[in-house]
C-alpha cells in the first residue's frame, strides 16, 4: 500500500531562518529586560536623593522651629556663644541650641542639644555635641546629609521683619551679652545643588 502524501523534513535554509528569528526575538527581550533593569536602577537613584534633600530640609526645620534661647560656654569657659549664631562667607553655617532631643534610652542629661551645619567639600553635615557646654576636648558626633551642595546660604528675620545675612546682630553699646538669648521670628535656607539647582524654604521660629 503506498502512501498518499510524501514526508518531508525542514530544510537547511528553513532552520537558519528559524534560528535567526529566535535569535533576533533572544536578543530584543534581553534588550526590554536590560532597559528595565537601568530604568529600575536610575529611579533608585533618583529616590534616594530625594530623601536625602528631604532629610536635610526636616532636619534644618525641626532645630529652627525648636531653638531654644540657651548660650553655651566657651569652649575655654571664658564666657558666652549665642543661642543661635550664623554667618554667611564661612563653612561653619550655623550653630544652635535646640530642645526636643530625644532620649529613648533613658540616659541621664538634658533635653536641651547643641547642633552645628557645617558644609566642605561639597557636603553637608549635621554635628551635635553631646554635652551641651562643652570643652575643647569633647568629640561632635557627625552626620553627613547631602552631597553635591554648591552653597548653603541662610537669612534671619528679626522682629522688625528685616532679613539679616548673620545672626544675633551687633550687640547695643555696653552690653556684649543682650542678643547672647536673642532668637530671630523666621529663618530663610537656600540650598543650592549640583543637580537640581536652588531650594528655599522659609521657617517660622517658634516664640
Amino acid at each position: 500500500m503506498k502512501h498518499s502524501a510524501h514526508i518531508r523534513g525542514f530544510t537547511l535554509i528553513e532552520l537558519m531562518v528559524s534560528v535567526f528569528i529566535t535569535a533576533l526575538l533572544l536578543a530584543m527581550g534581553y534588550g526590554a529586560v536590560n532597559q528595565a533593569f537601568a530604568d529600575h536602577a536610575a529611579l533608585d537613584t533618583r529616590q534616594e536623593r530625594l530623601l536625602a534633600v528631604q532629610t536635610a530640609m526636616r532636619l534644618f526645620t525641626q532645630d529652627f522651629t525648636q531653638l531654644a534661647p540657651r548660650p553655651v560656654r566657651q569652649p575655654l569657659g571664658d564666657g558666652w556663644l549665642p543661642a543661635l549664631a550664623g554667618a554667611a562667607g564661612t563653612n561653619s553655617i550655623v550653630t544652635l541650641t535646640r530642645e526636643g532631643w530625644a532620649n529613648p534610652a533613658g540616659i541621664q542629661r538634658p533635653a536641651l542639644q547643641r547642633v552645628a551645619y557645617i558644609l566642605e567639600n561639597g557636603t553637608l553635615r549635621r554635628e551635635h555635641w553631646p554635652v551641651l557646654d562643652a570643652t575643647i576636648t569633647t568629640t561632635t558626633v557627625r552626620r553627613e546629609l547631602l552631597d553635591k551642595v554648591k552653597s548653603v546660604s541662610l537669612r534671619y528675620m528679626d522682629v522688625s521683619f528685616i532679613w539679616r545675612d548673620q545672626w544675633p546682630p551687633q550687640a547695643l553699646p555696653g552690653d556684649p551679652t543682650a542678643n547672647l538669648r536673642l532668637r530671630p521670628i523666621a529663618v530663610e535656607v537656600t540650598l543650592e545643588l549640583e543637580d537640581w539647582g536652588k531650594l528655599v524654604r522659609v521657617i517660622e521660629v517658634a516664640a
